[in-house]
């Protein structure tokens, strides 16, 4: 994007692009080694391409912080995450459906204030977890709608006068919006606690 609204020239942006590919290998294979007198993950990664391209380095936090960058990681892992645990609780509910049908003429107390009350049927039981589970599938899927809107180009918080192309940014990153108020955008937490609450 910094290339293409000529912010940068589009030589630094292809090594840019060429040395985070490399990093991104390391990652994957389990070279990369995270230097612990960084101060955060992604001092460590600029130092290391730094060391991979030399001088364009440098120019990869053109309009963006590193506050930009935890707000917008957050908020991709969470979207990668909250499609995991959906699909982690789907397969927890086939499996107690099939435990639940397996089960099916079982017998066993039922209880209500720690006291036996009467009896019920274990699948009946059991699949009072599936419909519990589908409402957590729910609310996570309601959580990501809030998740999905980009936060980037804040530069701490008080946004860029650069150039910037936001729109290109959410369609390359597969967000649904932007935000609007750079404030808000760099300090909301809440949606880490929704995600944690569910």
């Amino acid at each position: 994007m910094l290339a293409k609204q000529k912010i940068i020239p589009q030589k630094d942006s292809q090594q840019i692009v060429k040395g985070l590919s490399l990093i991104l290998k390391d990652v994957i294979s389990g070279k990369f080694k995270f230097d612990p007198t960084a101060e955060d993950i992604h001092s460590n990664i600029q130092e290391l391409l730094n060391k991979k391209i030399g001088e364009p380095a440098h120019k990869l936090h053109t309009a963006r912080s590193r506050n930009d960058q935890v707000a917008l990681d957050v908020r991709m892992y969470l979207k990668n995450e909250i499609d995991n645990l959906n699909e982690f609780t789907a397969q927890m509910q086939k499996a107690i459906l099939k435990f639940a049908l397996t089960n099916s003429k079982v017998v066993i107390p039922g209880y209500t204030h720690l006291q036996i009350a009467q009896c019920v049927l274990l699948a009946h039981h059991l699949l009072a977890y599936v419909e519990a589970l589908e409402r957590d599938k729910q609310r996570l899927l309601d959580a990501k709608k809030r998740i999905n809107s980009m936060r980037w180009d804040l530069v701490l918080f008080s946004g860029t006068g650069l150039n910037i192309d936001r729109d290109f940014v959410k369609k390359e990153l597969k967000f649904a919006t932007t935000t609007v108020n750079s404030i808000d955008s760099v300090s909301d937490r809440d949606y880490i606690i929704e995600v944690l609450a569910i």
